[in-house]
């Protein structure tokens, strides 16, 4: 006999059973014990509790006609608790005495109390006698705690659980408000509705009418007996005939259709489970093909690109060579800005697929080789070094090509005043008239006419005045004359001047040379040219050398016979000759090219320029006094009756030659005035370029570096959420592409200072390179950083980890980064740890939590109490890959991981379990029956075939699907 009392209140069929604090089911204090008066409810007890005790009983081939008698010799009794529960009961007494019926009913009891059931007042002998009171409220006791008990719905009590799991259910039906278990059901919507709910097909709801509920009752209860396997347990009549229906028989009847639609619950939720970690791997596959796509296309474009930016093509003129840097800069303003925002991209891509397949506990993405982040930054830097290359050897191209057409033209120029300078020598001097004069006679009619031959030459061979007059003096000799001493002399005296004139030249042809060499040096494309019109003058020098050569022995043989000179025009010739030269000399230099690239260069220059002109009123007066020689000649002449040549018979540089090339110089010297003018003016253009762009390079080139600094600040500092420094953060961003005009201006300020060719700055230490690099980063750290914290809050949310306690983890870590490196090295990461209360034995104990007076203990002597074993573990945790440091990133994952749970792959695996209903594989038909179309067949289509015994034709392994999804095996 089961003992009857009990301090607490007594039900009304005399049992109490658990409830929310451990009393069964509390036993709803509403219930009165007066209400068991009114037949009308027990009627309908009689009747639900009949119907539940044989739904259960016909498992075991039986059944009970009335509930107060056939449960009296506790037999039937017995087996229905077996049926119910499961479980053996003690073996019965087949005896028909009173006293084996009762140890019977004891032996059921005894069971029922086994469970946590006090039963107060309800014995034996009530049961056995047939007390229908007690026999009711015993199977109410069994109902509660068989039927009843485990339906829970947000940790309610199991009467309010059923009841608010009816309530969501039937909430969308109109016409149903499920508020209790008697009058909210009278109508049979309710009835109606929980079946429509679960088995549409087998309600026409809208058909239904509120004020019909016996049809409404019957179609429910009709429906539920023939497709759910509900038996029938009230008549519609007796709900609808009485004002209040017993609420016992209608959570009864109801809680039939709880445990009915329980398996198909149960089902859902498996479904749902599996369709979120389904859709997790499917978005992490696309994320995936994302990023191999991105890294395949950012590669090939990198290696398209380097091999044009390792070309050096070089080009022969400096419009092409400048077409080329207008290409390059083409390609830094319009191709790689947008390759600078795909890698940036590519990167924050490839961090928050890694945190996010760390959180859903997947195993890290490791792309397809050459794909890894690493090489695409290694192919970055190939292209930077190459891009630098080229950008290099175009300006030296540009240089090389700047003083090529320089040496070029002062080539040019040279060798034209130089070949002027010798036409007609070379006939003068191999000259040697072969009739009966001899070369004095011959000489000296020349002489004669050495005046005519100077004209004609000039208006022949169109040279300037400068050139000899004597050039040509054999080829017109007309005339014949007697030979003296004084006319050899003066022509040996003239041909000294020539000799004295050749030497002068000499410097001249060896620039020429120089020059064709220089320019073979540096690989001008017209060397051929060049190189052959250097060797003709060169050839032509050397002939001239051997002729001179020759004509002074000739002269010098008679010279012994002629030794009257003209001291006067001996005198003028002698001063005439070196005033010559420095007027050719002068006028080369007037017309000389130069190349400047500095002011101090060109200030140089004209300097130079200016001492030249201050040297021309003595030149001046020099003129003049060897024309008054020529003029004070000729008077004498004159005044003594002497007939002499037109010209000068020791010079061929005339009076008209002197005033012609002094006109010269006085028209080029204000022409030179000219042309160093306006180098000034570039090379002033060119300092306030230079000038322009410093100013905006050391106001770029330092906000640059701030922003730099604030950012790591920023990313340490632990001011407000991590919404807040995410907001921060954000809006250095807009902060930093709002500046970008500043950079664009001085990409323009570049692209002129280039176009003008200046190739240095004191005015700034920054380079456009160096700017555009610093640039880059900027962008690229401003948006890895609001990558991390914002990988920071999605573990935050998806671990449960409170703002406090990612406070209290930043403090920790930014404590122990000394350096403000943002990583610890293994002793910080151990400090770290200590710091935040954790102790991990070497014996593999479970993690603990320590109060922060706890740390004294900690660090004893040991040094901590984490065991170096299980250190090396969790190092290996955090640093997968052995470099020796911890990012904060990697610390906040591992302590995620240390404080939540996560789906598992043995979560997954008995979600599927339920879906096959308890089998070990699960059929197409199945998945695609329970989970939405597109991942059934994501499922089917990477299922591997079921390989067990058991299996069926076409069963699939979900088994060996659920642990690949968290890499545990492969797919």
């Amino acid at each position: 006999m089961v003992d009857y009392h009990s301090a607490g209140q007594p039900h009304p069929y005399g049992g109490n059973g658990p409830g929310p604090n451990g009393d069964y089911m509390a036993q709803e204090d509403d219930w009165d014990r007066d209400l068991l008066l009114d037949p009308a409810w027990e009627k309908q007890q009689r009747k639900t509790f009949t119907a539940w005790c044989n739904s259960h009983l016909r498992k075991a081939g039986t059944q009970i006609e009335n509930i107060d008698e056939d449960f009296r010799d506790g037999l039937k009794l017995m087996l229905l608790l077996e049926v119910i529960s499961g479980e053996r009961l003690p073996k019965p007494e087949r005896g028909k005495m009173r006293v084996h019926k009762i140890n019977n009913v004891n032996k059921a009891l005894d069971f029922i109390a086994s469970k946590g059931v006090k039963l107060v007042s309800i014995g034996a002998e009530e049961i056995v006698d047939g007390n229908a009171k007690m026999t009711l409220g015993m199977i109410w006791t069994i109902i509660l705690r068989f039927a009843i008990q485990d339906i829970s719905v947000e940790e309610t009590s199991a009467k309010e659980g059923l009841l608010l799991w009816c309530q969501r259910k039937t909430a969308p039906y109109k016409n149903v408000n499920v508020q209790n278990f008697h009058i909210s059901w009278k109508d049979g919507l309710a009835f109606n509705a929980l079946i429509h709910r679960h088995r549409p097909e087998l309600i026409e709801y809208d058909k239904l009418r509120k004020d019909d509920p016996v049809t409404n009752l019957n179609n429910a209860f009709e429906v539920a007996e023939k497709y759910l396997d509900i038996p029938k347990m009230l008549d519609a009549e007796d709900i609808v005939g009485t004002l209040r229906p017993d609420e016992k028989a209608i959570m009864t009847y109801v809680s039939c259709f709880y445990h009915a639609f329980s398996g198909a619950q149960k089902a859902e939720t498996a479904a749902n489970r599996i369709c979120k970690v389904l859709a997790v791997n499917q978005e992490n596959e696309q994320l995936m093909e994302d990023y191999e796509r991105l890294a395949s296309d950012l590669l090939a474009w990198i290696q398209r690109t380097i091999p044009w930016l390792e070309s050096r093509d070089p080009q022969n003129t400096i419009p092409a060579m400048q077409q080329k840097l207008e290409d390059f800069r083409e390609y830094r303003r319009v191709h790689k800005p947008p390759k600078v925002q795909e890698k940036c991209q590519l990167e924050i891509n490839f961090n928050t697929l890694q945190t996010k397949l760390r959180l859903s506990g997947r195993p890290a993405f490791m792309p397809s080789e050459g794909r890894m982040v690493s090489d695409i930054g290694a192919g970055w830097q190939r292209l930077e070094q190459a891009e630098k290359g080229h950008e290099e050897w175009l300006l030296t191209e540009l240089r090389r090509l700047e003083r090529l057409d320089h040496l070029a033209e002062k080539f040019r120029q040279k060798a034209s005043i130089h070949e002027g300078w010798t036409e007609g020598k070379e006939v003068a001097l191999r000259d040697r008239d072969s009739g009966a004069a001899s070369l004095a006679q011959v000489w000296l009619r020349g002489l004669r006419c050495d005046t005519e031959v100077s004209v004609v030459a000039q208006g022949v061979s169109g040279v300037s005045p400068h050139l000899s007059p004597g050039k040509e003096v054999a080829l017109r000799d007309r005339d014949s004359g007697t030979a003296s001493l004084a006319q050899v002399r003066a022509l040996l005296r003239k041909h000294e001047a020539f000799e004295s004139d050749l030497a002068a030249h000499q410097d001249r042809v060896e620039q020429i040379a120089a020059i064709a060499q220089e320019l073979n040096e540096l690989d001008y494309h017209d060397s051929p040219s060049v190189n052959a019109r250097c060797q003709k003058i060169c050839d032509q020098w050397d002939l001239l050398g051997s002729l001179t050569h020759s004509r002074r022995e000739a002269l010098e043989k008679t010279e012994k016979q002629l030794e009257t000179i003209d001291e006067l025009h001996l005198e003028y010739a002698k001063r005439a000759a070196p005033f010559n030269n420095w007027m050719e000399s002068a006028m080369e230099d007037l017309q000389d090219m130069f190349i400047v690239h500095t002011i101090e260069e060109i200030q140089g220059l004209i300097a130079a320029h200016d001492q030249f002109k201050s040297t021309l009123p003595d030149a001046d007066k020099e003129r003049e006094a060897i024309l008054g020689i020529q003029r004070e000649a000729q008077r004498i002449a004159e005044l003594h009756g002497i007939q002499v040549p037109g010209s000068n018979p020791y010079t061929s540089v005339t009076p008209q030659v002197i005033n012609s090339k002094w006109e010269r110089v006085q028209q080029l010297v204000p022409q030179r005035d000219q042309a160093l003018q306006e180098e000034q003016n570039r090379q002033n253009s060119n300092e306030r370029l230079r000038r322009q762009f410093g100013s905006q390079a050391n106001r770029v080139g330092p906000w640059i570096q701030t922003k730099m600094e604030e950012i790591g600040r920023i990313s340490i500092e632990m001011n407000g959420t991590l919404e807040d420094q995410l907001n921060h953060l954000k809006e250095y961003e807009e902060n930093i592409v709002e500046y970008k005009p500043n950079l664009e201006l001085l990409e323009q300020q570049h692209q002129l200072v280039q176009e003008a060719l200046i190739f240095d700055n004191q005015h700034s230490n920054y380079t456009m390179e160096h700017l555009r690099v610093g640039w880059e980063q900027l962008l690229t750290t401003i948006a890895r950083t609001i990558n991390e914290v914002e990988n920071q809050i999605l573990t935050r949310d998806a671990k449960g980890i409170s703002q406090e306690q990612m406070q209290e983890f930043r403090a920790s870590f930014n404590h122990f980064d000394k350096d403000h490196g943002g990583a610890l090295g293994p002793e910080e990461f151990k400090a770290c740890l200590i710091s935040l209360g954790y102790d991990v034995e070497n014996d593999r104990q479970p993690k603990r939590r320590t109060d922060s007076n706890d740390f004294r203990a900690l660090l004893g002597p040991a040094g901590s109490g984490l065991g170096d074993a299980e250190f090396q573990r969790i190092m290996a945790v955090v640093d997968p890959n052995g470099s020796g440091s911890v990012t904060f990133q990697a610390f906040i994952d591992f302590m995620s991981r240390e404080t939540t749970d996560t789906d598992t792959a043995e979560q997954v695996i008995n979600s599927f379990r339920v879906l096959a209903g308890d089998k070990n594989y699960i059929t197409a038909a199945e998945l695609r029956r329970e989970l939405p179309a597109v991942q059934a067949e994501y499922c089917i289509a990477r299922m591997a075939p079921y390989a067990g015994a058991d299996g069926v034709p076409g069963a699939l392994d979900y088994k060996s699907f659920s642990t690949a999804l968290y890499g545990e095996s492969d797919l």
